[in-house]
């Protein structure tokens, strides 16, 4: 899973070294890199694996294709993502485009989310985190999970 979160700086070519434990994780997957684009919740860069995008993918396929929504969530998602591959030493290259929605400039936070990642400004993810962590109090008894009985 990607856990926890890592700080890093782009170089001057715009790359990032992911870091090792997502990088661990992707590679168990089979994939050597990973599709990212812009979150249309936060001022982040939502990063998936492949499988991952391919179950949005058929779920957007599932909408009646003359609905609206389908289009809209085909624009939102799929045609703004894009596959960002490693490079021999863990890095991608992140595009101006993503760069810019998430307002990152030098130092990036890679914000672990289980079966995803997002990639924010530090800053800007700081004042993020002390609304969710309110929020998640507020909203804590709705996170459920079921319970197996020992027989």
């Amino acid at each position: 899973m990607f856990l926890s979160t890592y700080q890093n700086k782009l170089d001057k070519k715009g790359r990032v070294s992911v870091p090792a434990s997502f990088r661990s994780y992707l590679s168990n997957l089979g994939y050597n890199g990973v599709i990212c684009y812009p979150s249309f919740n936060n001022n982040c860069i939502e990063a998936w694996p492949q499988d991952r995008i391919e179950k949005i993918s058929n779920a957007i396929d599932s909408l009646n294709p003359f609905e609206e929504k389908k289009d809209y969530f085909a624009t939102s998602i799929l045609s703004e993502s894009i596959n960002l591959q490693f490079d021999s030493e863990g890095r991608i290259l992140i595009t101006n485009k993503l760069l810019k929605h998430a307002k990152i400039k030098n130092s990036i936070l890679f914000v672990g989310q289980g079966k995803t990642f997002q990639i924010w400004e530090p800053n800007n993810y700081e004042k993020f985190k002390v609304t969710a962590k309110r929020k998640s109090n507020i909203h804590r008894s709705s996170l459920k999970w079921e319970t197996k009985l020992d027989n």
